[in-house]
């Protein structure tokens, strides 16, 4: 399986139809309201997304070609439904398909973080089944092993199918011209919740280790200040 074979909005379409199949099977396949509402969803998402119908179509046209997602037509449906063919395409089990599914949804993941997640969808019994089944799919040529994160003992595992992360639109280019253009709408991110504030100017980044220790002497200083404005009473 080569590597980076699908793009980060078609990672986001295939990861949310494959989770949707093993999560809520009554509702599956999904309509495009219903596909476009799992990959918008802000719970185990990263990055998190806002799609339009557009882009989620343009997606599902370039996953048709890849054999990776198809149609589904139900008797008298007047709602085209769609579903993924990942399995039967990539010879996955569900537990591969379902530790996959995960990687293209949240991005690289310590192996006790993977584990819990995609136990949702297929039991994972151990950690150390889960290491064969990260074995299998790096033969298969579906994920790599990277190195700890600092200050963490377990390395991280990433799928390499997809390209990971949310590429920024052109700045104001509607969906709609992108579609006639025949261009390709990409993911944005979704807006924060609160605008972010002025940038500070540019200075020497610090380590890791010591932003985490300004962060709590700060925190510290805030609540000794809390403690006093309370009781009038110093915290010292």
């Amino acid at each position: 399986m080569p590597a980076l074979e699908l793009d980060a909005l078609e990672a986001r379409i295939l990861g949310v139809l494959i989770e949707k199949e093993f999560t809520t099977p009554d509702q599956y396949p999904l309509s495009l309201n219903a596909l476009a509402s799992g990959c918008n969803q802000k719970s185990n998402r990263d990055p998190v997304l806002e799609l339009n119908d557009s882009e989620i179509r343009v997606g599902i046209e370039r996953l048709r070609p890849k054999g990776l997602v198809g149609a589904a037509h139900g008797a008298g449906a007047r709602v085209e439904k769609y579903r993924h063919q990942a399995g039967a395409v990539w010879q996955l089990t569900a537990v591969e398909l379902a530790v996959i599914a995960e990687l293209l949804l949240r991005g690289a993941q310590m192996p006790g973080e993977l584990r819990g997640r995609a136990d949702r969808m297929s039991k994972i019994e151990t950690l150390e089944g889960l290491q064969n089944v990260l074995e299998n799919l790096r033969q298969k040529g579906f994920v790599r092993r990277l190195e700890p994160l600092p200050g963490a003992r377990a390395p991280q595992w990433e799928q390499i199918v997809a390209a990971s992360g949310a590429p920024a639109a052109a700045a104001g280019l509607p969906a709609r011209n992108a579609l006639e253009d025949g261009a390709y709408p990409v993911p944005r991110p979704a807006p924060a919740a609160h605008p972010a504030p002025a940038a500070a100017p540019a200075a020497a980044p610090a380590r890791p280790l010591e932003q985490r220790v300004a962060a709590l002497e700060a925190e510290v200083a805030r609540l000794a200040r809390l403690y006093e404005d309370f009781t009038g009473q110093s915290a010292r």
